[in-house]
């Protein structure tokens, strides 16, 4: 068989079609199993859901859990009074998120209501939380906490 310039033989049009659909495969299975997030994806992701539970009812802050709070603000008064009011809010918040991190029922109950830490020491310590509240110049404690 002769060729003429400018024509292809059909069995070579056939290789390249072949070659051709071999390289389209090739590309589609390289982008169906992609699983790299670039920004273009269409598909759509949606976030869980999260819960948040009430504490039981029964559950109570001990007396030792209120003790060891009043110790621990007790602990920090002399420094707070040194590093003045601003220093002192945020060490008042690393005790009492540290604190209610012990129980996960007290880190709830705080989370729903910081006038609980008021509540526990006028209870258990007044005279440290009085001065407390003189040294971070604030009205109470609740008020002294952020991110609650």
């Amino acid at each position: 068989m002769k060729l003429r310039r400018g024509t292809t033989s059909i069995a070579g049009r056939g290789a390249v079609a072949v070659a051709g659909a071999a390289a389209l495969l090739v590309v589609a299975t390289a982008c169906s199993t992609d699983t790299t997030n670039t920004g273009s994806s269409s598909t759509t992701t949606v976030a869980p859901t999260t819960t948040v539970t009430a504490p039981p009812a029964d559950a109570v802050i001990t007396d030792a859990q209120k003790q060891q709070l009043c110790t621990d603000l007790e602990a920090q008064l002399s420094n707070w009074r040194v590093q003045g009011p601003t220093l002192g809010r945020g060490g008042l918040n690393i005790l009492v998120q540290t604190w209610a991190a012990q129980s996960g029922v007290i880190n709830l109950q705080v989370v729903q209501n910081r006038t609980i830490v008021d509540e526990i020491t006028t209870e258990t310590c007044s005279e440290v939380r009085d001065e407390a509240i003189r040294s971070l110049d604030i009205p109470d404690l609740a008020s002294g906490l952020v991110g609650f």
